[in-house]
């Protein structure tokens, strides 16, 4: 793992100091964790995390507590001057990408599978990983993908097009829960004016689609560069008729396939699928728990009752 920003300290010192702001106007509103979760919305474990300073919140997050709270725009503000990740590491296999994002003026994405990494949910970054390692290393993980896409998000960031294959949209990961929100995650994203999103449905066979996924990253001195990956290992190219060669393919793409208002349809649609998925298994949980509680409601019954004696009938006796 090759180390980003190491040394820097102020990150974690400036999180707390955001955290412990938006505490001390959550409780001058007279509101709980719990209270403003339910307003934002959110989980209370959340509010709990940014308040502690141990969960990185969006800017999205903060003007919405702002709003709530009515802070003159105090938390957008700092938010926007918080280096939220002083110090992240990415594999040395991906360093040089994410230094291309870091300085990038324009990137096109298409993705298969997995929703690309600068659009996805913490939650959703942390089930990818717990595939492959564990502990500690997830949450470093997960830190080094969230700190790429702050640039992305900001206002006035990078123009950014991604191609989703629908397949990024029908894999599972986490769940249902976890995908509900990704999808959320992804209409809300695709509403700023630098991202535009699409979606290639599965069963549209006239599209013609790039044979992996691959991004196309345009840097401040005009060099471009394709990018693609195999098993971890990262793939550069900057041969000018390559880049060409796959930018005409992914413009094709991007002209036959469904408008950025129609898939945003199609990921609500999903959205929808799996929030009907999620209430199925609550709904099923439910279900079980009821059946176990009269299942030792009748053993209990079983146990706890009078006993009856019952008298056992004597053979009669044969005569001589």
């Amino acid at each position: 793992m090759s180390r980003r920003n190491a040394g820097g300290s102020t990150g974690a010192t400036t999180a707390a100091v955001f955290g412990e702001v938006l505490r001390h106007f959550r409780e001058a509103a007279g509101l709980t964790q719990e209270g403003l979760a339910g307003r934002i919305p959110c989980d209370r474990s959340h509010v709990a995390r940014v308040e502690a300073g141990t969960r990185v919140p969006t800017d999205t997050f903060a003007k919405t507590c702002d709003e709530l709270l009515g802070t003159g725009g105090v938390l957008g503000r700092l938010w926007g001057r918080i280096d939220w990740y002083p110090q992240v590491e990415h594999p040395d296999w991906f360093r040089r990408r994410a230094e291309m994002d870091a300085v990038a003026v324009t990137l096109r994405e298409y993705q298969v599978q997995v929703v690309p990494g600068l659009l996805q949910t913490e939650a959703y970054a942390r089930a990818l990983f717990a595939r492959v390692t564990s502990g500690e290393e997830v949450e470093e993980r997960v830190r080094a993908r969230l700190s790429r896409q702050r640039r992305f998000l900001a206002n006035g960031g990078p123009f950014y097009a991604v191609v989703l294959d629908e397949s990024c949209l029908r894999n599972v990961v986490g769940g249902p829960t976890v995908m509900r929100e990704q999808c959320a995650h992804l209409l809300d994203v695709a509403r700023r004016p630098n991202i535009h999103i699409q979606v290639a449905p599965a069963d549209r066979a006239e599209l013609v689609r790039p044979n992996a996924s691959m991004s196309l990253i345009e840097l401040p001195d005009g060099h471009k560069w394709v990018y693609s990956e195999s098993l971890d290992r990262g793939h550069f190219n900057d041969n000018p008729a390559a880049y060409g060669r796959h930018l005409q393919t992914y413009d094709v793409l991007r002209a036959d396939a469904p408008s950025a208002l129609e898939s945003a349809a199609l990921i609500n649609e999903a959205m929808e699928r799996y929030e009907q998925d999620e209430q199925r298994r609550v709904q099923l949980g439910h279900n079980l728990d009821q059946e176990q509680l009269q299942r030792r409601q009748r053993r209990q019954l079983r146990r706890g009752g009078p006993r009856i004696s019952r008298r056992r009938s004597r053979p009669r006796r044969q005569g001589p």
